[in-house]
C-alpha cells in the first residue's frame, strides 16, 4: 500500500468520523426542537431576532458603553489627580478654599477635606457594576489609598482618597463618569423586539389557523363526518390546498353516489326477480322440490343483502352522538338471547360520535361470529382522549395466526376454522373491517384470555 493510499484512507475514515459526529448532533438537535408548525415557525423568527440583539448588545456594550464610561472615569479621575497636585503644590492655602471653588466652577465637582481618621473601611464590590470597575482601574493609577461609593447616591459618585495629613472626599455628577443613556438604548431595542414579536405571533397564529382547519377538516372527513362550515381561507397556498381537498372531497361523495344509485338500481331488479320467484313457488303448492327450491330463494335473497351491504359500505349515514356503554349491553343481551354467556365492561366516557347503525352492524356481526363458534363472550369497552377500543373475546377454537388477516377478505370462507359466514357469503368479518375504516380506524385479531379469538375494534373519537 502506498503513502497516497494510506493519506486517501485517512481521509476517508475522518470523513466518515466527521460525518457521523454531524449526524448524531443532528438527532440531538431534532430531539429538543419543537414539532408543531406554529412553534417552528415561532422558532425562526426569534432565534434569528434573539441572535441579531445579542450581537448589537455586545458590540454597543463593548464599544461604545464599556469605552466611553472608561473613558468618562479615566477625565473624572485625571480631574481629582490635578487637584491633589493643586492642594500639594500649594500650602498656603490652608483652607483650600481656591480648590473648592475650581472644583466648584471649573470641574462640576463637590471637593472636601476630611481628617486623616475619616477614611471608611474597604466595602463589598457591587455585582457587575461597570462605573465601580471603571473607577477602581483609574483611581489605582493615583497609587494612593481610595474608597469609592458608586452605590449609596443615585445622582452622585463618591470618592475618597488618602493623603498625607487629609483625607480628600469628592462629590462627582454620576453621568460625568458614566455613560447614563445607554440603559434607555437597550430598552428601546428590548422594547421593539417584543413589539415585533408580538406582532409575529399574532400574524403566525393567523396563518396557521387555516392550516389546523383543513387537518380537522380532512381527518373528520376520515371519520365519515362533515364540516359545513369549512372554506378556504388564509394565505394562497393554503387556499389552493383546501380547494383541491374540497374538489377531491366532492369526487368521492359523487362516486360514492352514483356507486349507491347503480346498486339501488341492481337491487330493486333484483328483488323484483326474487320476489316473482317466490309468487311463483307459491302457486306451485307444497311438494319437497319445491321446499328445496323456496330454500334456495331465500338464501339468494340473503346473499343479495349481503353483496348490496358490503358494496354500498352503509356511506349514507351520518355520525351522531352515541351512548356506547348502552350500545354494549344492547350486544350482551342479543348474545344472551340466542343461549350464550356474555358479560360487559365499559370504562370512560360513553358518549362517542359514530354512525351509530352502521357501527353497531360492525360489533354485531363481531358478537354473531364469536357466538357462532363458542360459548362464552366478553365484551370490554374503553374510551380516552383519542380512541375508543372495543374487544370482543371468545372461548371458542379461534383461527390460526397465519389466515388472521386471511379472513377479512371479501368472499373468503374458513370451512375447517371458524369464519361468522360458514354457510353464507363470506363478507361479514369483510363488512366490519370497511366500517371500522370508514371510521378512521380498524379491527386487529388476536388471542383470548378466555382461550379463543380476540377481536378488537379501535377507532378514533
Amino acid at each position: 500500500m502506498t503513502s497516497l493510499d494510506i493519506g486517501l484512507q485517512t481521509i476517508r475514515s475522518a470523513a466518515y468520523r466527521v460525518n457521523s459526529a454531524w449526524d448524531r448532533l443532528g438527532r440531538t438537535i431534532k430531539r429538543f426542537m419543537p414539532t408543531g408548525l406554529y412553534a417552528r415557525a415561532l422558532l425562526i423568527i426569534i432565534a434569528p431576532m434573539v441572535i441579531l440583539q445579542s450581537v448589537v448588545a455586545f458590540v454597543f456594550m463593548e464599544r461604545h458603553w464599556n469605552s466611553v464610561t472608561q473613558k468618562l472615569s479615566s477625565a473624572v479621575v485625571s480631574d481629582i489627580a490635578a487637584l491633589i497636585d493643586v492642594y500639594r503644590g500649594y500650602p498656603q492655602d490652608a483652607q483650600s478654599t481656591q480648590i473648592r471653588r475650581i472644583a466648584q466652577e471649573r470641574l462640576g465637582l463637590v471637593v472636601d477635606f476630611l481628617p486623616a481618621s475619616e477614611m471608611p473601611p474597604p466595602g463589598p464590590k457591587p455585582f457587575f457594576s461597570l462605573l465601580d470597575q471603571a473607577l477602581s482601574v483609574e483611581l489605582r493609577k493615583i497609587k494612593r489609598p481610595f474608597w469609592i461609593d458608586t452605590v449609596g447616591k443615585s445622582a452622585l459618585v463618591e470618592i475618597r482618597i488618602q493623603l498625607d495629613n487629609a483625607v480628600m472626599r469628592v462629590l462627582a455628577p454620576r453621568s460625568a463618569a458614566y455613560a447614563s443613556n445607554s440603559e434607555i438604548f437597550l430598552f428601546w431595542m428590548v422594547g421593539t423586539s417584543l413589539v415585533l414579536l408580538t406582532v409575529a405571533i399574532i400574524f403566525l397564529r393567523n396563518q396557521i389557523r387555516p392550516i389546523l382547519r383543513l387537518a380537522d377538516a380532512a381527518e373528520a372527513f376520515g371519520k365519515g363526518r362533515d364540516m359545513p362550515n369549512f372554506r378556504p381561507r388564509g394565505a394562497r397556498e393554503v387556499r389552493r390546498a383546501a380547494v383541491a381537498f374540497i374538489e377531491m372531497k366532492l369526487r368521492v361523495e359523487r362516486a360514492i353516489e352514483q356507486r349507491t344509485t347503480m346498486l339501488a338500481g341492481v337491487s330493486h331488479d333484483l328483488r323484483t326477480i326474487l320476489t316473482r320467484f317466490k309468487l311463483e313457488l307459491a302457486m306451485l303448492g307444497n311438494a319437497p322440490e319445491i321446499d328445496a327450491l323456496k330454500k334456495d330463494v331465500e338464501e339468494m335473497q340473503r346473499m343479495l343483502e349481503a353483496y348490496l351491504a358490503f358494496a354500498r359500505g352503509d356511506m349514507g349515514e351520518q355520525a351522531s352522538p352515541t351512548d356506547m356503554a348502552a350500545f354494549l349491553e344492547e350486544l350482551k343481551d342479543d348474545a344472551e338471547r340466542t343461549g350464550h354467556k356474555a358479560s360487559v365492561e365499559f370504562t370512560g366516557q360513553p358518549i362517542v360520535t359514530v354512525k351509530s347503525a352502521a357501527f353497531k352492524r360492525c360489533l354485531a356481526n363481531l358478537v354473531t361470529n364469536a357466538a357462532r363458534y363458542a360459548h362464552s363472550i366478553a365484551i370490554t369497552g374503553h374510551r380516552d382522549h383519542r380512541w375508543l377500543t372495543v374487544t370482543i373475546d371468545d372461548d371458542g377454537p379461534g383461527i390460526p395466526v397465519a389466515q388472521r388477516e386471511e379472513v377479512f377478505k371479501p368472499f373468503l370462507r374458513l370451512d375447517d376454522a371458524r369464519n361468522q359466514d360458514q354457510g353464507g357469503t363470506g363478507l361479514g368479518l369483510a363488512i366490519a373491517r370497511d366500517i371500522a375504516r370508514s371510521h378512521g380506524g380498524d379491527i386487529m385479531l388476536g388471542d383470548s384470555p378466555l382461550g379463543g379469538l380476540r377481536a378488537t375494534v379501535r377507532v378514533p373519537v
